[in-house]
């Protein structure tokens, strides 16, 4: 199967919508590190297949712009066909063997393609198995393989509806959220394949403006296999402050040239997401100890050796002694932040409470009154927590410490001045 990843595509989207198509194809071609000829390939391979994906209007569909890319991962032309061929034969409900299935791609390959062998078919199979789409049969060999549907065939129309909208909530509110979209591409097909035509209309509408939380789904999972099996990974990194996003693999060695990431091998521990800005972080330990990697600048990810299980746990450990204190992942000193929070008047209830109560993690409330309340959390250091307090404009008044105080005053007093009339 094609394990290409497309870290290309994804720089490339991401780049495109922080710019909104300012920068020119030279300037693209710089900022990600390929050449212009690159540059064009790569944008009429987004064509094809935003064109092949029959992209529908926003009113009926709630999907985000960019999650096409993961529908149309580095697949060969003739891998597309040959799975399709497969899912299609065994969509029929019996059970086939492997050379029964060959018989059938054989016969139904388009004339360009080259007809699989038998290898081929059971490696697809295999993969196929891996991911869920289908079973292998109990028996004896030959093995038979069937769809792996049992669920959605065993609901009525009703109660696939019901599922498909619980699926359509969850995707749109819980992250990680790729997999929710496509299973409800899923889900969707199958209402049009037994209802005979579209499902009832969208009970939500939802339109998500972070993509790159999207965008960075695509290593999400590699990061988590790893984690999950204590495995060490190797990423191409390209920190925020760097003037190039990506750079190509070259495998061949007249063509080599020096990246202006760095290559880094390191334990990942923990995956971390910032609802504040929509980003996802890696914590991992390496040579120099703990470590934070914006996912975003990870590119050419693969896994490496395993290490010990039980000095892996101590090093989580360390990790949530680190953590004990941070706002989202800052491991500096800790220290006791105080602000007073003013109540709306004349409403009820009280919202900006609520919302303290709600999102202040372990802080607590020390001191009320009718107008006002103080508020005390202890975290590691104040540039994390800063953009919440600030959030509250005018409801909220910093008391300790007096850093932080004097920080949020020349910062309103900078807001202030862009607001004298001119």
């Amino acid at each position: 199967m094609a394990k290409e990843s497309f870290d290309k595509e994804i720089q490339f989207l991401r780049l495109l919508a922080l710019t909104s198509g300012a920068f020119s194809r030279q300037q693209f071609a710089e900022r990600l590190g390929i050449s212009v000829h690159t540059f064009d390939k790569t944008l009429r391979r987004l064509k094809d297949v935003v064109g092949s994906m029959q992209q529908q209007n926003y009113y009926d569909s709630a999907d985000p712009l960019l999650l096409f890319l993961f529908r149309a991962k580095s697949v060969k032309e003739s891998e597309s066909e040959r799975l399709s061929l497969l899912l299609g034969t065994m969509q029929q409900g019996e059970a086939l063997t492997a050379m029964e299935l060959l018989d059938t791609c054989c016969g139904a390959m388009p004339a360009h393609l080259p007809p699989p062998d038998e290898k081929t078919i059971r490696s697809d199979l295999k993969y196929l198995e891996e991911v869920g789409v289908i079973r292998k049969e109990p028996g004896p060999r030959p093995y038979r393989y069937r769809i792996q549907d049992q669920l959605v065939r065993s609901l009525t129309d009703d109660e696939l509806r019901d599922l498909y909208d619980f699926v359509d909530v969850m995707s749109n509110t819980q992250v990680p959220s790729v997999q929710g979209y496509l299973l409800r591409d899923g889900l969707k097909k199958q209402l049009q394949r037994t209802a005979g035509g579209e499902p009832a209309v969208e009970a939500f509408l939802y339109k998500y403006h972070y993509h790159s939380r999207i965008l960075d789904e695509a290593h999400l999972f590699t990061l988590l296999h790893a984690i999950r099996r204590c495995r060490k990974v190797e990423f191409l990194y390209f920190s925020p402050k760097s003037e190039k996003s990506y750079a190509s693999k070259n495998t061949n060695p007249l063509f080599e040239r020096d990246a202006a990431g760095k290559m880094v091998r390191t334990l990942p521990l923990r995956i971390v997401y910032d609802h504040q800005y929509g980003r996802w972080y890696l914590l991992a330990h390496g040579r120099e100890g703990l470590r934070k990697y914006r996912m975003e600048g990870m590119t050419q990810i693969e896994e490496h050796e395993a290490v010990d299980e039980a000095w892996y746990g101590q090093k989580q450990t360390e990790l949530d002694d680190k953590l004990r204190y941070s706002w989202l992942i800052d491991t500096g000193p800790a220290v006791r932040v105080r602000a007073r929070f003013f109540s709306p008047e004349g409403s009820e209830p009280n919202f900006v409470k609520e919302r303290v109560l709600l999102q202040g993690q372990w802080g607590e409330i020390v001191q009320e009154e009718e107008q006002s309340f103080i508020y005390e959390i202890t975290v590691n250091g104040i540039t994390e927590i800063k953009p919440w307090l600030r959030s509250f404009g005018s409801s909220c008044e910093v008391l300790e410490p007096r850093q932080l105080r004097q920080e949020m005053i020349a910062e309103w007093k900078e807001i202030r001045d862009y607001y004298e009339s001119v």
